[in-house]
């Protein structure tokens, strides 16, 4: 079963619904996983092996009972100025980019991160 958090706006609750989602199917037996495929945020989270991700979904990982991992966050924006970002794929900064360049990079991104969205639906913890 797979749940998707929807919203129209920024700062409207979704990552803490989801965490709290994630809480209470944990709590009543279920294998929770977060999944975001792109965050934007300032403040991101260091796995445990060092890499980056967006802290929202570490949060959702510990209500989940699960330790944090890149994958469940392959994309990270972190803004650097008004219209340009850093971008983090799976943990690792790979290039600053302004919005354009990051909208026209975009798609080659789009693949791969199907594919550990796919993968980690298929078998949750397939990392561990």
């Amino acid at each position: 079963m797979r749940i998707m958090i929807q919203g129209t706006s920024s700062s409207c609750g979704k990552s803490l619904t989801a965490a709290a989602l994630c809480r209470i199917f944990y709590k009543d037996g279920y294998r929770v996983c977060p999944f975001k495929s792109q965050n934007m945020s300032l403040n991101s989270f260091v796995t445990i092996d060092g890499y980056e991700m967006g802290r929202a979904q570490a949060l959702q990982a510990y209500a989940a009972n699960i330790e944090p991992k890149v994958y469940m966050n392959p994309i990270l924006l972190k803004p650097t100025t008004d219209h340009k970002s850093q971008v983090i794929f799976m943990g690792k900064p790979i290039f600053n980019m302004g919005a354009k360049e990051y909208f026209d990079f975009k798609p080659s991104l789009k693949g791969k991160v199907y594919e550990i969205y796919k993968k980690l639906s298929q078998s949750m913890m397939w990392w561990l």
